[in-house]
Order: structure tokens, then C-alpha cells, then sequence
């Protein structure tokens, strides 16, 4: 959880939603994945941030 609002879980390519699929603003972050759609990131997008 990322200042209290947003929830992140990462996981690999088929990774489900099934864990936070009742929480608000939560995503799914993969690896393995070139380009993201609705809630799945992929994890590569976070090496911008370092």
C-alpha cells in the first residue's frame, strides 16, 4: 500500500486480480508483461521512478 491509497500486487504474467479484487484503487503489477491494460502495470514502468 502506497501512502494509504493505492495497492499494489506483484506477481508474473498470469497473475489474478483475485487477491485485491475488492479493494479500491489496487493494481496489479507483472512481470513478463511489455504493455499494461486497466488495472495491470508493467513492472518494468517502475525502474522510471528510481
Amino acid at each position: 500500500m502506497v501512502d494509504g491509497k493505492w495497492t499494489f500486487e506483484v506477481g508474473g504474467r498470469k497473475k489474478g486480480f483475485a487477491q485485491i479484487a475488492d479493494l479500491p484503487d489496487s493494481y496489479v503489477v507483472s512481470d513478463g508483461v511489455s504493455v499494461g491494460r486497466g488495472n495491470r502495470i508493467p513492472l518494468w514502468l517502475f525502474g522510471f521512478l528510481y
